[in-house]
């Protein structure tokens, strides 16, 4: 039983070192990723190259659709956030499997806890435990979807997230225009009740709830 797993692991760093090899490009994105997603890469040699085509289409579709306003322009909390998360792993789904994006999503909030103790931003602001719960959420409805409708094409899964927005499915954070976050009582936070911490009283609500 050892020698086999033994025999995977062996495989799997082969197989990745090839994956290295053959660009520059995958390289250099590689060594920017977090130790987590680092490692999803390392034991998804086969999927990997996919999984980072999957996630440069997730970036420039959801800047083109904050560009139109459809779903708000907010991104760190908001429907467009939601919808990011939702249609990288619904279209993860559809290329690489339901549970190989999954453990890709649940890698890249891992690192966004490495981030969060470093110190670093993750789109502007610090990372915390109610966007990486948020994030989570929406990864599951989008993985679900993309197992679902595995032939469906990108604007078919795009109208179906949309809808799935309008409706409620999906998770937001709980804040105003001003960008002011809420908490499930509907009492503003203060900026020194958020500043520096990952567990705070950000309130996810349906992304319906406006």
């Amino acid at each position: 039983m050892l020698f086999t797993i033994a025999k995977k692991i062996l495989v799997s760093f082969l197989l990745f070192a090839l994956f290295l090899n053959c660009s520059p490009r995958l390289k250099e994105s590689f060594l920017k990723l977090s130790k987590p997603e680092r490692n999803w890469v390392i034991f998804h040699p086969f999927k990997a190259k996919k999984a980072y085509q999957i996630s440069k289409e997730a970036l420039i579709t959801t800047d083109s659709i904050a560009k139109t306003n459809t779903i708000g322009k907010d991104i760190n909390g908001g429907q467009l956030d939601a919808f990011k998360h939702s249609f990288w792993m619904a279209r993860s789904a559809q290329y690489i499997g339901k549970s190989a994006a999954l453990g890709l999503g649940k890698a890249h909030e891992k690192g966004n806890y490495l981030t969060y103790k470093k110190r670093q931003l993750e789109d502007g602001i610090l990372p915390d435990k109610p966007a990486s719960d948020m994030d989570l959420f929406n990864n599951e409805v989008g993985a679900e979807l993309g197992k679902k409708y595995k032939t469906a094409s990108k604007s078919t899964i795009i109208n179906y997230l949309f809808e799935a927005i309008l409706d409620g499915k999906l998770k937001m954070l709980k804040k105003d225009a001003a960008g002011n976050f809420f908490d499930c009582q509907g009492q503003i936070l203060s900026i020194e009740a958020l500043k520096g911490n990952w567990e705070n009283n950000k309130c996810l609500i349906p992304t319906h709830k406006l």
